[in-house]
């Protein structure tokens, strides 16, 4: 059998992604199970974390697994993931080792490893889960690099648990002020499963300097024809919300200043306004609201937006916990 990994959803079907969100709402129906006993996973952070972390920990322990959770450069050695590299600098193990090695010691590895924010064409290779991908023997899966496929499963089943049928639902992912430059994985993820859902979506930034990485583009206009929805971009903050069922609210930075973010800056400063506010939303069909969390309150959207009945930020987060126990449950099953 092949060896299968959770890296992006792009690898699964519209039918496979269906069945993991099956199998989630029935971990949320009965929490508890025994699909991971015996069975081990190692969690490789290698950025800082709150809800994946505690989802993917409880996750294990409610299937009767067990995770342990590594921190590489902290509490275990800096991995080094050029090939060829003469390592006399800070790192102390090769990613060939590091991989093989956890692979004889648990069943799954999960990792979660931000961009380096300095030059995207190098960041857009995703080279670090796709280095574990490359020498583990057991399956990997990503906690979030330059996507966040545990995020796409999670807003998704909140989306269907609200909405039901998601068919041609009007769907706005906006881009939203912050004082710093994010990393686009919740971005790109969001497009990826509302276009594979057959959603209408509209991207809406500020400028074209904001449209995403033109490969998930791609895989946007790709996903909206196979599932019958559709994709545009736009600009216009009153066209993009009128009449949207769900806006899903994220901040990232500008891919043509990716590394020189003092010059992205004042375009960032001067769009301020794109915050999600009670009027924007007085636009919108009654629709949802979402994010992935963390947000901060008043920069990114209004507290009246967030403690409204329409945001189901809260629910999407829990879903994190559901959506994850399926996918290891589904990996685990090919051992």
């Amino acid at each position: 059998m092949t060896l299968r990994h959770f890296l992006t959803t792009q690898d699964y079907s519209r039918a496979e992604i269906d069945a993991l969100l099956e199998q989630a709402a029935a971990f949320k129906r009965s929490p508890r199970g025994q699909q991971l006993a015996g069975k081990s996973v190692a969690l490789m952070f290698f950025n800082p974390s709150m809800r994946t972390r505690t989802s993917f920990e409880l996750g294990a322990f409610h299937m009767g697994g067990h995770a342990i959770v590594l921190a590489p450069g902290k509490d275990a050695w800096p991995i080094e993931f050029e090939v060829g590299t003469v390592m006399d600098g800070d790192t102390e193990e090769h990613i060939a080792e590091v991989a093989r090695v956890l692979s004889r010691y648990v069943d799954l590895i999960a990792v979660r490893a931000f961009p380096k924010f300095q030059d995207w064409q190098v960041d857009r290779q995703d080279n670090v889960i796709k280095a574990f991908a490359k020498y583990a023997t057991v399956p990997v899966i990503n906690m979030e690099t330059i996507t966040h496929p545990c995020q796409e499963l999670a807003h998704a089943m909140a989306l269907k648990e609200h909405l039901g049928n998601l068919q041609n639902k009007k769907y706005v992912l906006t881009w939203t002020y912050h004082p710093k430059p994010l990393n686009t994985a919740v971005a790109n993820s969001a497009l990826l499963i509302a276009t594979k859902m057959g959603m209408d979506v509209t991207l809406l930034c500020p400028t074209p300097d904001y449209v995403l990485d033109e490969r998930y583009m791609e895989f946007g206009y790709q996903n909206a024809k196979e599932n019958g929805g559709s994709l545009k971009v736009s600009h216009d903050i009153e066209d993009a919300y009128r009449g949207a069922d769900v806006v899903y609210a994220k901040s990232w930075g500008a891919l043509p200043f990716f590394g020189r973010w003092d010059q992205e800056k004042p375009t960032r400063e001067a769009n301020r306004h794109f915050i999600v506010d009670e009027a924007k939303m007085a636009l919108t069909n009654n629709g949802l609201f979402s994010h992935c969390l963390p947000l901060r309150r008043n920069v990114k959207a209004t507290d009246a937006v967030m403690d409204s009945a329409a945001c189901i930020a809260i629910d999407e987060a829990e879903n994190r916990l559901h959506v994850q126990k399926a996918v290891m449950a589904s990996l685990i099953g090919q051992r």
